[in-house]
Protein backbone atom coordinates (compact mmCIF):
# COMPACT_ATOMS: atom_id res chain seq x y z
CA UNK A 1 0.00 0.00 0.00
CA UNK A 2 1.73 3.53 -1.17
CA UNK A 3 1.27 6.65 1.46
CA UNK A 4 1.10 9.65 -0.55
CA UNK A 5 1.53 12.88 0.36
CA UNK A 6 0.23 14.90 -3.06
CA UNK A 7 0.58 18.66 -2.21
CA UNK A 8 -1.47 21.38 -3.98
CA UNK A 9 -4.23 18.55 -4.66
CA UNK A 10 -7.00 20.89 -4.64
CA UNK A 11 -5.97 22.82 -7.94
CA UNK A 12 -6.25 21.05 -11.02
CA UNK A 13 -3.96 19.12 -11.94
CA UNK A 14 -3.66 17.47 -8.35
CA UNK A 15 -7.37 17.22 -7.78
CA UNK A 16 -7.47 15.59 -10.85
CA UNK A 17 -4.74 13.14 -9.63
CA UNK A 18 -5.96 12.60 -6.37
CA UNK A 19 -9.14 11.53 -8.41
CA UNK A 20 -7.47 9.47 -10.54
CA UNK A 21 -5.68 7.36 -7.83
CA UNK A 22 -8.59 7.00 -5.37
CA UNK A 23 -10.43 5.33 -8.11
CA UNK A 24 -8.08 3.26 -9.67
CA UNK A 25 -5.85 2.27 -7.12
CA UNK A 26 -7.76 1.55 -3.94
CA UNK A 27 -5.17 0.37 -1.93
CA UNK A 28 -3.38 4.03 -1.67
CA UNK A 29 -3.38 6.41 1.05
CA UNK A 30 -3.76 10.01 -0.01
CA UNK A 31 -3.18 12.74 2.19
CA UNK A 32 -3.72 15.97 0.68
CA UNK A 33 -2.16 19.47 1.56
CA UNK A 34 -3.73 22.25 -0.45
CA UNK A 35 -3.32 25.99 0.91
CA UNK A 36 -6.54 27.04 -0.68
CA UNK A 37 -5.34 29.90 -2.59
CA UNK A 38 -7.47 31.93 -5.25
CA UNK A 39 -6.84 28.20 -7.47
CA UNK A 40 -7.61 25.87 -5.03
CA UNK A 41 -11.32 24.67 -5.12
CA UNK A 42 -12.71 21.67 -2.82
CA UNK A 43 -15.57 21.52 -5.12
CA UNK A 44 -13.49 19.55 -7.44
CA UNK A 45 -13.26 16.60 -4.66
CA UNK A 46 -16.77 16.63 -3.47
CA UNK A 47 -16.91 13.27 -3.76
CA UNK A 48 -14.22 12.25 -2.18
CA UNK A 49 -13.90 14.41 0.96
CA UNK A 50 -15.50 11.48 3.03
CA UNK A 51 -13.35 8.76 1.53
CA UNK A 52 -12.29 6.33 3.83
CA UNK A 53 -8.08 6.48 2.05
CA UNK A 54 -8.38 10.43 1.73
CA UNK A 55 -7.23 12.81 4.30
CA UNK A 56 -7.57 16.58 3.62
CA UNK A 57 -5.55 18.79 4.93
CA UNK A 58 -5.63 22.93 4.57
CA UNK A 59 -2.34 24.28 5.24
CA UNK A 60 0.87 25.67 3.38
CA UNK A 61 4.15 23.73 2.01
CA UNK A 62 6.32 25.97 3.69
CA UNK A 63 4.85 25.16 7.40
CA UNK A 64 8.05 22.58 8.06
CA UNK A 65 6.42 21.00 11.29
CA UNK A 66 3.33 20.67 9.86
CA UNK A 67 4.59 18.48 6.48
CA UNK A 68 6.91 16.93 9.17
CA UNK A 69 4.10 15.93 11.25
CA UNK A 70 1.56 14.67 8.28
CA UNK A 71 4.58 12.23 7.29
CA UNK A 72 4.70 11.09 10.93
CA UNK A 73 1.43 10.47 11.45
CA UNK A 74 0.23 8.89 7.96
CA UNK A 75 3.46 6.96 7.68
CA UNK A 76 3.85 8.52 4.13
CA UNK A 77 6.53 6.86 1.34
CA UNK A 78 5.75 9.27 -1.32
CA UNK A 79 5.39 13.12 -1.82
CA UNK A 80 3.80 13.80 -5.04
CA UNK A 81 4.60 17.84 -5.12
CA UNK A 82 2.07 19.33 -7.49
CA UNK A 83 1.66 22.66 -5.51
CA UNK A 84 2.69 25.81 -7.03
CA UNK A 85 1.56 29.20 -8.21
CA UNK A 86 1.37 28.76 -11.84
CA UNK A 87 0.06 31.66 -13.80
CA UNK A 88 2.89 33.13 -16.28
CA UNK A 89 0.50 36.53 -16.21
CA UNK A 90 0.50 37.34 -12.73
CA UNK A 91 4.19 35.82 -12.06
CA UNK A 92 4.63 38.95 -14.64
CA UNK A 93 3.09 41.57 -11.75
CA UNK A 94 3.45 39.79 -8.98
CA UNK A 95 6.83 37.96 -8.92
CA UNK A 96 7.37 37.46 -5.22
CA UNK A 97 4.71 34.85 -4.36
CA UNK A 98 6.13 32.71 -7.40
CA UNK A 99 9.65 32.12 -5.07
CA UNK A 100 7.84 32.06 -1.39
CA UNK A 101 5.87 28.62 -2.99
CA UNK A 102 7.66 27.27 -5.43
CA UNK A 103 10.91 27.73 -4.25
CA UNK A 104 11.07 28.38 -0.50
CA UNK A 105 8.20 25.66 -0.46
CA UNK A 106 9.60 22.79 -2.51
CA UNK A 107 12.96 23.88 -0.42
CA UNK A 108 10.89 22.89 3.06
CA UNK A 109 9.15 19.31 0.98
CA UNK A 110 12.56 18.31 0.24
CA UNK A 111 14.18 18.67 3.46
CA UNK A 112 11.28 17.02 5.24
CA UNK A 113 11.67 14.32 2.73
CA UNK A 114 15.32 13.94 3.36
CA UNK A 115 15.03 13.96 7.11
CA UNK A 116 12.29 11.62 7.06
CA UNK A 117 13.29 9.23 4.68
CA UNK A 118 10.95 9.30 1.77
CA UNK A 119 11.28 6.54 -0.51
CA UNK A 120 9.94 8.45 -3.29
CA UNK A 121 9.60 12.51 -4.23
CA UNK A 122 7.92 13.10 -7.76
CA UNK A 123 8.60 17.17 -8.62
CA UNK A 124 5.98 18.17 -11.29
CA UNK A 125 7.24 20.85 -13.48
CA UNK A 126 6.56 22.53 -16.75
CA UNK A 127 7.91 22.52 -19.91
CA UNK A 128 8.38 26.32 -20.00
CA UNK A 129 11.47 25.45 -17.90
CA UNK A 130 13.12 25.05 -21.47
CA UNK A 131 12.60 28.73 -22.81
CA UNK A 132 10.94 29.10 -26.37
CA UNK A 133 11.46 27.41 -29.73
CA UNK A 134 11.56 28.38 -33.02
CA UNK A 135 9.68 26.83 -35.88
CA UNK A 136 11.40 23.43 -35.41
CA UNK A 137 12.68 21.15 -33.19
CA UNK A 138 11.28 19.81 -30.10
CA UNK A 139 12.45 19.91 -26.16
CA UNK A 140 14.17 16.83 -24.94
CA UNK A 141 15.25 15.84 -21.41
CA UNK A 142 18.42 17.21 -22.03
CA UNK A 143 17.68 20.63 -23.43
CA UNK A 144 19.27 22.72 -21.29
CA UNK A 145 17.12 25.18 -18.72
CA UNK A 146 16.36 28.91 -20.46
CA UNK A 147 13.30 30.02 -18.31
CA UNK A 148 12.16 33.34 -19.34
CA UNK A 149 9.17 34.40 -17.37
CA UNK A 150 9.08 34.61 -13.83
CA UNK A 151 6.98 31.73 -13.11
CA UNK A 152 9.21 29.13 -15.39
CA UNK A 153 12.15 30.74 -13.48
CA UNK A 154 10.69 29.67 -10.06
CA UNK A 155 9.94 26.41 -11.42
CA UNK A 156 13.51 25.98 -12.82
CA UNK A 157 14.96 26.95 -9.59
CA UNK A 158 12.60 24.72 -7.67
CA UNK A 159 13.99 21.46 -10.27
CA UNK A 160 17.34 22.06 -9.39
CA UNK A 161 16.55 22.07 -5.93
CA UNK A 162 14.80 18.40 -6.28
CA UNK A 163 18.22 17.53 -8.78
CA UNK A 164 20.29 18.79 -6.12
CA UNK A 165 19.04 17.01 -2.86
CA UNK A 166 19.29 13.76 -4.77
CA UNK A 167 22.64 14.24 -5.64
CA UNK A 168 24.27 15.43 -2.24
CA UNK A 169 21.70 13.52 0.18
CA UNK A 170 20.92 10.63 -1.87
CA UNK A 171 17.30 11.61 -1.99
CA UNK A 172 15.02 8.90 -4.58
CA UNK A 173 13.47 11.57 -6.91
CA UNK A 174 12.22 12.18 -10.38
CA UNK A 175 10.87 15.07 -12.56
CA UNK A 176 8.45 15.32 -15.17
CA UNK A 177 8.13 18.23 -17.34
CA UNK A 178 4.60 18.30 -19.16
CA UNK A 179 3.46 20.76 -21.76
CA UNK A 180 -0.25 22.81 -21.56
CA UNK A 181 -3.34 20.50 -19.93
CA UNK A 182 -6.56 20.50 -19.88
CA UNK A 183 -9.64 19.57 -19.00
CA UNK A 184 -12.25 19.41 -15.97
CA UNK A 185 -11.54 21.78 -12.92
CA UNK A 186 -9.05 24.38 -14.97
CA UNK A 187 -9.57 27.25 -13.42
CA UNK A 188 -10.74 29.91 -16.10
CA UNK A 189 -7.64 32.47 -15.72
CA UNK A 190 -6.09 29.67 -18.20
CA UNK A 191 -6.89 29.77 -22.08
CA UNK A 192 -9.29 26.97 -22.58
CA UNK A 193 -11.46 27.15 -19.96
CA UNK A 194 -11.48 31.05 -20.15
CA UNK A 195 -12.25 30.85 -23.82
CA UNK A 196 -15.30 28.67 -23.17
CA UNK A 197 -16.58 30.61 -20.48
CA UNK A 198 -16.37 34.11 -22.40
CA UNK A 199 -17.95 32.33 -25.76
CA UNK A 200 -20.98 31.22 -23.95
CA UNK A 201 -21.52 34.47 -22.23
CA UNK A 202 -21.31 36.06 -25.59
CA UNK A 203 -18.16 38.48 -24.27
CA UNK A 204 -14.95 39.19 -25.87
CA UNK A 205 -12.21 36.66 -26.32
CA UNK A 206 -9.53 38.27 -25.64
CA UNK A 207 -6.20 36.76 -27.88
CA UNK A 208 -2.74 37.89 -27.31
CA UNK A 209 -0.80 39.36 -29.97
CA UNK A 210 -1.64 37.13 -33.60
CA UNK A 211 -2.86 34.20 -31.77
CA UNK A 212 0.00 32.16 -33.25
CA UNK A 213 1.30 31.67 -30.15
CA UNK A 214 1.84 27.01 -30.40
CA UNK A 215 1.35 24.88 -27.49
CA UNK A 216 1.71 21.36 -27.44
CA UNK A 217 -2.01 20.16 -25.47
CA UNK A 218 -2.09 17.17 -22.91
CA UNK A 219 -5.65 15.96 -21.64
CA UNK A 220 -5.09 16.67 -17.89
CA UNK A 221 -5.98 12.92 -17.46
CA UNK A 222 -2.75 11.58 -19.35
CA UNK A 223 -0.47 13.65 -17.35
CA UNK A 224 -2.29 11.91 -14.16
CA UNK A 225 -1.31 8.13 -15.59
CA UNK A 226 1.70 9.51 -16.86
CA UNK A 227 3.08 10.20 -13.23
CA UNK A 228 1.80 7.52 -12.06
CA UNK A 229 3.83 5.18 -15.00
CA UNK A 230 6.77 7.51 -13.46
CA UNK A 231 6.10 6.89 -9.56
CA UNK A 232 5.64 2.69 -10.73
CA UNK A 233 8.30 2.47 -12.96
CA UNK A 234 10.84 4.63 -13.14
CA UNK A 235 14.56 4.48 -11.85
CA UNK A 236 15.26 7.33 -9.18
CA UNK A 237 17.46 10.69 -10.52
CA UNK A 238 15.13 10.12 -13.59
CA UNK A 239 13.61 12.93 -15.37
CA UNK A 240 10.41 13.21 -17.78
CA UNK A 241 8.94 15.19 -20.56
CA UNK A 242 5.17 14.57 -20.98
CA UNK A 243 3.57 15.60 -23.83
CA UNK A 244 0.11 15.02 -25.85
CA UNK A 245 1.21 15.29 -29.44
CA UNK A 246 -0.95 17.88 -29.81
CA UNK A 247 0.91 21.46 -30.93
CA UNK A 248 -1.32 23.76 -32.23
CA UNK A 249 -1.67 27.50 -32.37
CA UNK A 250 -3.96 29.35 -29.67
CA UNK A 251 -5.94 30.87 -32.56
CA UNK A 252 -6.65 27.41 -33.84
CA UNK A 253 -7.76 26.09 -30.28
CA UNK A 254 -10.35 29.05 -29.67
CA UNK A 255 -12.26 28.20 -33.49
CA UNK A 256 -12.22 25.24 -32.23
CA UNK A 257 -14.02 26.19 -29.46
CA UNK A 258 -16.25 28.81 -30.89
CA UNK A 259 -17.26 25.72 -33.45
CA UNK A 260 -18.08 23.49 -31.62
CA UNK A 261 -20.07 26.27 -29.38
CA UNK A 262 -21.57 27.12 -32.77
CA UNK A 263 -20.44 30.96 -31.98
CA UNK A 264 -19.09 33.54 -34.88
CA UNK A 265 -15.42 34.25 -34.91
CA UNK A 266 -16.33 37.99 -34.67
CA UNK A 267 -15.74 37.18 -30.54
CA UNK A 268 -12.12 37.14 -30.67
CA UNK A 269 -10.60 40.39 -30.03
CA UNK A 270 -6.74 40.88 -30.59
CA UNK A 271 -5.45 42.79 -27.50
CA UNK A 272 -1.62 43.56 -26.30
CA UNK A 273 0.45 41.06 -26.31
CA UNK A 274 2.31 40.19 -22.72
CA UNK A 275 6.09 40.69 -22.10
CA UNK A 276 8.27 38.22 -23.14
CA UNK A 277 5.66 35.75 -24.65
CA UNK A 278 7.77 32.41 -26.10
CA UNK A 279 6.98 31.85 -29.40
CA UNK A 280 6.31 27.88 -29.39
CA UNK A 281 6.67 24.76 -27.12
CA UNK A 282 7.01 21.31 -28.26
CA UNK A 283 7.58 18.31 -26.00
CA UNK A 284 9.20 15.00 -26.92
CA UNK A 285 7.87 12.62 -25.17
CA UNK A 286 9.45 9.20 -26.23
CA UNK A 287 11.65 8.66 -23.34
CA UNK A 288 8.02 7.93 -21.10
CA UNK A 289 6.76 6.66 -23.94
CA UNK A 290 10.15 4.09 -24.68
CA UNK A 291 10.98 3.47 -20.82
CA UNK A 292 8.00 3.51 -18.79
CA UNK A 293 5.52 2.68 -21.82
CA UNK A 294 3.08 5.45 -21.54
CA UNK A 295 1.29 6.93 -24.10
CA UNK A 296 -1.37 9.66 -24.15
CA UNK A 297 -4.66 7.96 -24.88
CA UNK A 298 -7.40 11.30 -25.97
CA UNK A 299 -6.39 12.98 -28.75
CA UNK A 300 -7.16 16.69 -28.75
CA UNK A 301 -9.80 16.54 -31.16
CA UNK A 302 -11.73 13.97 -28.35
CA UNK A 303 -10.28 15.81 -25.44
CA UNK A 304 -11.65 18.97 -26.60
CA UNK A 305 -15.13 18.34 -26.65
CA UNK A 306 -15.22 16.57 -23.37
CA UNK A 307 -13.35 19.50 -22.00
CA UNK A 308 -16.23 21.82 -23.34
CA UNK A 309 -18.93 19.76 -22.62
CA UNK A 310 -17.89 19.33 -18.94
CA UNK A 311 -18.35 22.62 -18.88
CA UNK A 312 -21.11 22.71 -19.92
CA UNK A 313 -22.52 19.92 -17.69
CA UNK A 314 -21.14 21.59 -14.28
CA UNK A 315 -22.38 25.55 -15.43
CA UNK A 316 -22.83 26.20 -11.53
CA UNK A 317 -18.96 24.90 -10.53
CA UNK A 318 -18.05 27.21 -13.02
CA UNK A 319 -20.37 30.35 -12.01
CA UNK A 320 -19.20 29.50 -8.63
CA UNK A 321 -15.15 30.27 -9.91
CA UNK A 322 -15.95 33.25 -11.46
CA UNK A 323 -17.72 35.01 -8.59
CA UNK A 324 -15.01 33.68 -6.06
CA UNK A 325 -17.80 31.82 -4.13
CA UNK A 326 -15.92 28.70 -4.74
CA UNK A 327 -13.55 29.99 -1.93
CA UNK A 328 -16.50 29.12 0.75
CA UNK A 329 -16.72 26.09 0.18
CA UNK A 330 -13.91 24.78 2.62
CA UNK A 331 -15.86 26.96 5.55
CA UNK A 332 -19.08 25.24 4.42
CA UNK A 333 -17.23 21.69 4.89
CA UNK A 334 -15.51 22.44 7.64
CA UNK A 335 -17.19 24.77 9.62
CA UNK A 336 -17.53 23.35 12.99
CA UNK A 337 -15.84 20.12 12.92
Amino acid sequence: MRRILVTGGAGFIGSNFVRMVLAEHPDCVVVNLDKLTYAGNLENLAEYLEHDNHKFVHGDISDGPLVERLIDEHQIDTIVNFAAESHVDRSITGPKIFIDTNVSGTLTLLEAARDKNIGRFIQVSTDEVYGSLGSEGMFTETTPLAPNSPYSASKASADHLVRAFGHTFGLPYNITRCSNNYGPYQFPEKLIPLMINNAVNDKPLPVYGDGMYVRDWLYVYDHCTAIWHVLEKAASGEIYNVGGCNEKPNLEVIKLILDHLSKPDSLITYVKDRPGHDRRYAIDAGKIMNELDWKPSVTFEEGIVRTIDWYLDNAPWLANVVSGDYQKYYDTMYSGR
